[in-house]
């Protein structure tokens, strides 16, 4: 490692007192959290100066974690942490403290506990990742340069930092990062946009922020200018297609402030990440991770981007306490952004929106309510579990509805101007969902509205409310005479469709598997193939419709799309369309298939996704 002057203590000092912004909750009643040993402590963090060196050789980050307390009389700190290899526990004058890791647990890990710290100002942990390290993938494709990132919701960030690995607590930060000299390092912070000459590169975050947003990726990438508040990072041969597609988000940031108020984190960049990333993005402050699979060339994911971005309020701005309240971060980012969408696009596209997470939250409630009823409802119970199984579109879509019905019951002026209060009033703050309702109820809805909206219901029951709202859109309604007229009566392919978005190709395709799943045996393999002689769908470069695609392809055996479904699945990791691919693989029978490509694509995949489809696909053998 490298042994330079370390600028820490002294940031750390400057930073904590002089932060951007004081979190609204820093007051030591911590929020109950069944996934985080800190609430044991007796201490509290209120900084983090983090020095790293990447080793690409043995896939490792080795650092010095130190942690700035409180002025306190406490004599115990407890971090969490899973897999790290603790070198040395340290106070600033090097003078050794005592701990110890306690037994591991499967889904927590093992918590460093650290105790004689009363009145000691700073607690530096010199330690060691491990390979393998969940939230780290490490990338060293043949041909191409390496790359490395983390992912570090839910509970991830404990693979490479020791820290307090809760949402309900936040802290400010600054970095050192040594990596090899022709790769760039990044984080969740402010960034460079040039490379460093000796590969040593500084971050400070200034904004409290929880563990859950801690980010670092290294790789050969380059940054291209947006707007004056905006760019995005890429490798050079998606950087010019990726500054195409986000041309848009300086207009992005605006219809967000003037729906919900000021942009507080100063800047907000996109950095473009390897296909292997488990998701679509990740709200990373300041630096939005994203997964390549939405450059389309056309701007007609840039939805994604505006999620991205309304996580600047909600979520990063105003934190689900828990991850029992996760619906809190992700209902209202979906209802956010369908009104930056609504703002920059039109009622008519985010309508388009709208409805098709109608058509996922009842599809994904039909099928919990089999298996796993209680995971329907917004309040979750999580405990003994990975908070990891909380994150499904009820979370998300069923959130967005609930908040929309309140919108609709309420009028948007008034709810707007409730939303705009609450974001104020809780900035750098955490909410529970109890506390929500609680200022929802005082600041919003009358005892008749409350009642009107059944908002016990929705948050506290199974399934949907009968009183969900419904969407109509008029774009998918011409999407759907084509399918009855022309492909159904006429068997031939639909015409006037050179002016399709993505939606309307993902409601076409939606809507022939509900006319499959209904017993229509016109879907099948001679129909599959007729659409592709006309559209050459399996050979798209849109992901979403691609992943869409093989939901029809795979149950009527249309095995001529085959070859282009394995390449999708060896290439791409985002478990969005790894997840329903496999599944249907499994369901139909085709057990042999999914094991047969999953063999070859596991390697590629982020633990996140690894994670969920070992589980998927448990009679693999040999894996």
């Amino acid at each position: 490692m490298r042994k330079a002057l370390f600028f820490f203590l002294a940031i750390s000092g400057l930073t904590a007192c002089n932060s951007a912004e004081t979190p609204a909750t820093t007051e030591n009643q911590l929020p109950m959290d069944v996934h985080s040993s800190y609430q044991r402590s007796e201490a509290r963090v209120t900084h983090l100066s983090l020095q790293l060196n990447a080793d690409f050789e043995q896939q490792i980050l080795r650092g010095v974690a130190t942690w700035t307390l409180e002025s306190n009389a406490a004599d115990t700190l407890w971090l969490d942490t899973r897999g790290l290899v603790i070198v040395s526990v340290t106070d600033a004058d090097g003078n050794a403290l005592e701990h110890q890791l306690e037994a591991e647990d499967k889904v927590l890990g093992s918590p460093l506990w650290i105790s004689g710290i009363r009145d000691v100002s700073h607690v530096k942990i010199s330690y060691r990742t491990t390979p393998g390290a969940e939230a780290i993938q490490w990338l060293t494709p043949e041909g191409r340069a390496p790359f490395m990132f983390t992912q570090s919701q839910a509970i991830l960030a404990r693979t490479w930092i020791p820290c307090p690995d809760s949402p309900g607590w936040r802290f400010t930060y600054d970095a050192e990062v040594e990596v090899p000299k022709e790769l760039m390092a990044l984080m969740s912070a402010e960034n460079p946009t040039e490379r460093s000459a000796d590969g040593v590169y500084r971050f400070v975050m200034r904004q409290h922020i929880p563990s859950y947003l801690m980010a670092l990726a290294v790789g050969d990438v380059y940054f291209s200018k947006l707007g004056e508040r905006s760019g995005v990072y890429a490798e050079s041969d998606i950087l010019e297609a990726a500054a195409y597609e986000f041309a848009e988000v300086e207009d992005m940031i605006e219809a967000a402030e003037d729906l919900y108020g000021p942009y507080v984190w100063e800047r907000y960049d996109i950095l473009v990440l390897p296909a292997s990333f488990p998701f679509g993005g990740m709200e990373n402050p300041r630096l939005t991770f994203a997964t390549p699979t939405i450059i389309t060339g056309d701007r007609s994911l840039t939805s994604l981007v505006a999620h991205e971005l309304a996580h600047s309020w909600s979520g990063n701005l105003v934190t689900n306490a828990t991850w029992n309240d996760f619906w809190i971060n992700e209902g209202f980012t979906v209802y956010f952004e369908h009104r930056i969408m609504e703002a920059v696009y039109g009622r008519d596209y985010s309508e388009m929106l709208s409805y098709l997470s109608l058509v996922d939250v009842r599809e994904e409630v039909e099928d919990f309510m089999k298996t796993r009823p209680d995971d329907t409802r917004l309040k979750l119970d999580l405990a003994g579990r990975n908070p990891d199984d909380g994150v499904s579109r009820i979370a998300y879509d069923k959130g967005y509805f609930f908040l929309r019905l309140l919108e609709e019951t309420t009028g948007r002026e008034r709810f707007d101007d409730f939303l705009r209060g609450y974001f104020k009033a809780h900035s750098f703050g955490v909410m529970t969902t109890e506390k929500f309702l609680g200022y929802l109820r005082e600041h919003l809805l009358s005892e008749e509205e409350w009642n009107a909206v059944g908002v016990n219901e929705w948050v506290y029951e199974r399934g949907l409310p009968a009183n969900i709202p419904d969407v109509v859109s008029k774009r998918f309604g011409e999407v759907f005479s084509s399918i009855k007229h022309e492909v159904m009566d006429e068997n031939r392919c639909p015409k006037n469709t050179e002016n399709w978005s993505t939606h309307e190709w993902l409601y076409f395709l939606g809507q022939l598997g509900q006319l499959r799943d209904a017993g229509n045996d016109q879907i099948n393999a001679d129909l599959l193939a007729m659409l592709d002689s006309c559209f050459s769908i399996s050979k798209s470069t849109n992901s979403e419709i691609l992943a869409a695609w093989w939901l029809l392809v795979v149950p009527a055996k249309y095995t001529q799309a085959y070859p282009a479904m394995e390449d999708f699945l060896v290439r791409v990791g985002r478990r969005k369309f790894l997840t329903p691919t496999y599944r249907a693989l499994k369901e139909t029978g085709q057990i042999e298939e999914a094991c047969r490509i999953y063999s070859k694509a596991r390697p590629n995949y982020h633990f996140v996704s690894r994670q969920t489809m070992d589980e998927l696909l448990e009679n693999c053998q040999g894996i």
